[in-house]
């Protein structure tokens, strides 16, 4: 085999299927589109998942892609043994060609047997290759065409292997399209063995590596009214296909491991500088290098996920997708620690990842900058949450698992940091508790993200052809036929008056929801328009262009019916201009903030605007005021709104410069909205004409959706005269209780009033503190003494926390050596406690074992440090009994 470069052995792929009849579709988002079953994309498949269950058509029937994918959390989870393997990755690119009901078996078989093996492709030694396919089961019958197929096109038949469901058979869910599969594995040979034997095909699994799926999906699984599973054939059989690049450039440039492929080297290379690294062959390394070489590993495949993580909009958060992100790249840094790098380095990673991407993915080019910021800064927040971890990471978190896992998760402390500092104080590391905790942890994050399994599309839908769409230019669809009406998901001949259902049209003026933009509300009439059929209270798209009215019925309403589709204009208008004032507001964040800002969600309605958007920081008030007031000035200009239609998607992203919406899925031809030159999108909402009908847009807030997401909400056209009357009333009326008429003089008012607020707060805790003082002046008199230790506790009232915390250490001072509990009622209807010990007990009891004992006993729990913990509880009415309780918790926890 000759030499290819991971980029070159990306490109031959393609351009094989391409010569195939196949169209090159570039890879989308890691965000998947519409699909609350997935995480991230962890397969070329997922951006055609509508097409096979059927509620999406596409022009062409033949696809090929390069698809990026991330399997880090989930179902798909290889996070942990990422760098310890040759070949897991959080971050892979999955090369698939695709059939849509056009070829099947023995042509996919052909075409992959073809491009492995011919001197013109990949060149591969037959006798390095074997395939499995399906032995069959009580549902299956074994895949006999696949081998007859793979025969044909040259393999063997000692080297294709049957194998069970497991390996061999594939499905969506547990409904949707299924069906066998046929996997083609590469013999690395004797020096890839596990244990240098020479072992056959089946018995080692480093040395034979599958290289490639082959997906025959054949069968739409679905369960029966007695709750069993059932197989009917597809009427279109589909081709779905999937091998890794990563795997591939192994085999191809003669590695053993991806790791020592072009697509790494460079970045452990990078890795090795940044970390400053000097272990000789740190890839092949001795004994000694292997956990340094691993973590190069690491740092490599953890800094290509988030670059792209973050390129397609994901900002690290505390849960969700933003959780994994964030996970992914603590990883890296702590592996960049383990190497002795304590500054932050994974910043510079995005910038080899970029260089090294940047031909296959040129969208990282624009995002270079905004990623490596989005990870400096959170290399400097793990810094110091590290730092506080450090601090709470005590004997007692040590030896119970559950707290030394919480630690683990909530600061990322590292596990081995844990272990070894548990051997230093000659203490066991309680890894049961550790590994039960997180298997834990490992279950709610599988339940959180199995989502439901899609079916394919209902039967009410799939089959109907494309609604005509005709409301760009008018609010009328005239004559239009009533091709379809669904109740409760079923399909119907009639809907009688009072009946709630859906109504498809062979033509409408409703604008269905898409894009952020709500679907049009409005009414079906006769013909004659001398009663109302309907009136219709929102519109969807449940099938990819079949446009579905939400209606209420008010005469029957029967398929093969001819009505008069009218939307309510004045809701159409004002949506219109909320969505037209979205762009504006858009283009003006950009301006104003930077060009990092990127949409992360919006809606339209005929109310108001909201728009959320990647930022790193509160935008100021200053800021706003800008950002309002570029908005008004393009207002005020007049200016036109031009929409391009069917326009090639490279010609409006290369030569329009139309800037994309954020998670959204677009087809070969977009439609491209102008204003001026101020903003161009690729969109396919309803907008003004020009600029000058919105009438003045006003900004009513700002506000954090998640870490690196900010989000901005306004109003438009009649909305901002209410706001400005309500705004001017409320002026009036602050005026004439503070006595100014100006902003300074009514500024000024309020300051003085809010320092003499101030002050008196003051006061108050002041006389609270020496009330609780001096009804505790003798306190410690009260003290009981168990097992030679004084104990005092204490109820109080009045006090807040940051108070009872003064006061527990003024009573500690008091007694010289003891623990004290003070418990409180609070204004809420629950309770405060705070259990203080003194230094020189905390080796024979702990504040909080003491405050959780007590907390149980009044509804609560709590914890915190030997010498100071506290607690919360919700049945006053207990406290009394819990206080009195703790010179016996006290003793009970002496040994």
């Amino acid at each position: 085999m000759q030499y290819r470069s991971g980029s070159q052995i990306r490109e031959d792929f393609l351009r094989f299927f391409e010569g195939k009849g196949h169209r090159r579709i570039h890879s989308s988002s890691l965000v998947p589109h519409n699909d609350p079953t997935l995480l991230f994309a962890n397969a070329g498949m997922n951006q055609f998942k509508d097409v096979f269950l059927g509620s999406d058509v596409r022009t062409y029937s033949r696809a090929t892609t390069s698809q990026k994918c991330v399997r880090a959390g989930g179902k798909h989870n290889d996070l942990e043994n990422v760098g310890f393997t040759r070949r897991h990755h959080t971050f892979f690119e999955m090369l698939g060609n695709f059939s849509f009901g056009d070829y099947f078996k023995k042509d996919a078989i052909a075409f992959a047997w073809e491009l492995l093996t011919s001197p013109d492709w990949f060149g591969i030694d037959k006798d390095k290759l074997y395939v499995t396919i399906f032995e069959g089961d009580a549902q299956t019958p074994r895949d006999d065409e696949a081998e007859q197929f793979w025969i044909e096109a040259g393999v063997p038949k000692s080297r294709i292997y049957e194998l069970g469901a497991k390996d061999n058979f594939w499905q969506m869910g547990e409904t949707g399209p299924c069906g066998p599969c046929s996997e083609i594995y590469y013999d690395l040979g004797l020096a890839a063995s596990e244990t240098g034997e020479d072992k056959p095909f089946g018995e080692d699994d480093q040395r034979y590596m599958e290289i490639w799926n082959l997906v025959f999906m054949q069968f739409d699984r679905h369960i029966t009214p007695g709750g069993l599973p059932e197989l009917t054939p597809l009427p279109k059989p589909s081709i779905d296909t999937g091998m890794g690049l990563e795997r591939i450039s192994c085999v191809l440039q003669g590695k053993l491991s991806n790791y020592q492929s072009d697509l790494f080297v460079p970045l452990i290379d990078a890795a090795i500088r940044l970390t400053g690294f000097s272990a000789m062959n740190a890839e092949e390394g001795s004994v000694s290098d292997a956990k340094g070489a691993a973590s190069l590993r690491i740092i490599a495949d953890h800094a290509r996920a988030a670059t792209f993580l973050i390129a397609d909009g994901i900002q690290p958060a505390n849960e969700g997708r933003g959780y994994v992100l964030r996970k992914i790249l603590r990883r890296g840094i702590r592996h960049g620690r383990l190497l002795g790098q304590d500054q932050p380095f994974m910043h510079e990673m995005v910038h080899a990842v970029v260089a090294e991407m940047k031909v296959a993915y040129p969208e990282l080019l624009d995002a270079e900058d905004r990623v490596a910021k989005t990870v400096l800064q959170e290399e400097q927040q793990f810094a110091r949450t590290l730092q506080l971890g450090l601090a709470r990471m005590t004997n007692e978190v040590l030896q119970d698992g559950a707290q030394a896992f919480s630690l683990y998760e909530t600061f990322g402390m590292p596990l081995d940091f844990m272990t070894d500092a548990a051997r230093d104080a000659g203490i066991e590391f309680d890894m049961v508790g550790f590994e039960r905790a997180k298997e834990e942890e490992q279950k709610r994050a599988r339940a959180s993200w199995k989502g439901g399994s899609q079916k394919t599309a209902s039967p009410a839908f799939a089959s109907l052809d494309k609604t005509d769409f005709v409301g760009y230019t008018g609010l009328r669809a005239d004559s239009a036929e009533v091709i379809a009406l669904v109740k409760d998901g079923v399909g119907v001949q009639v809907l009688q008056p009072g009946d709630t259902g859906e109504v498809v049209l062979d033509r409408t003026s409703f604008y269905a929801d898409s894009g952020g933009q709500v679907g049009d509300t409005g009414w079906l009439f006769p013909t004659d328009h001398t009663s109302t059929i309907a009136e219709v209270h929102g519109c969807t798209k449940p099938v990819a262009g079949v446009f579905a009215h939400k209606v209420t019925v008010k005469r029957p309403i029967a398929v093969g019916d001819k009505v008069d589709a009218v939307v309510d204009g004045a809701e159409r208008t004002a949506t219109t201009r909320n969505h037209t004032g979205t762009h504006l507001i858009q283009a003006a964040l950009r301006e104003v903030l930077g060009t990092h800002v990127k949409q992360a969600g919006s809606l339209n309605n005929r109310n108001r605007l909201r728009f959320d958007f990647s930022h790193f920081a509160q935008v100021a008030d200053e800021e706003l005021q800008e950002i309002e007031d570029i908005v008004n000035q393009q207002v005020l200009a007049n200016t036109k709104v031009e929409t391009f239609v069917d326009v090639p998607i490279d010609v409006a992203i290369n030569e329009y410069k139309a800037t994309a919406l954020f998670g959204e899925k677009y087809g070969d031809k977009v439609r491209v909205v102008k204003i001026g030159d101020f903003s161009t999108e690729l969109c396919g909402g309803t907008h003004t004409l020009a600029t000058g009908e919105i009438g003045l847009l006003k900004l009513t807030g700002e506000s954090s959706v998640s870490s690196g997401i900010r989000r901005v909400e306004a109003i438009t056209g009649t909305g901002s005269l209410s706001e400005f009357r309500k705004g001017f009333a409320l002026a009036k009326m602050a005026s004439t209780l503070v006595g100014a008429n100006d902003p300074e003089g009514f500024q000024a008012k309020l300051s003085a009033q809010e320092e003499e607020l101030k002050k008196l707060r003051r006061e108050l805790d002041q006389a609270r503190m020496k009330s609780a003082s001096a009804s505790t002046e003798n306190a410690a008199e009260s003290a009981v003494e168990v097992k030679g230790i004084k104990v005092l506790a204490q109820k109080v009232s009045g006090l807040d926390r940051n108070q009872m915390r003064t006061l527990v250490d003024t009573l500690r001072t008091r007694l010289g050596s003891g623990v004290v509990v003070l418990g409180a009622a609070t204004e809420d209807g629950k309770v405060a406690l705070i259990a203080g010990v003194t230094k020189d007990l905390t080796g024979k009891v702990q504040a909080g074992k003491v405050v959780g004992a007590v907390a149980a006993k009044v509804g609560g729990k709590g914890g915190g440090r030997p010498d100071l913990a506290e607690a919360g509880g919700t049945d006053p009415s207990q406290l009394d009994a819990a206080l009195a309780s703790v010179p016996d918790t006290v003793g009970g926890l002496i040994a």
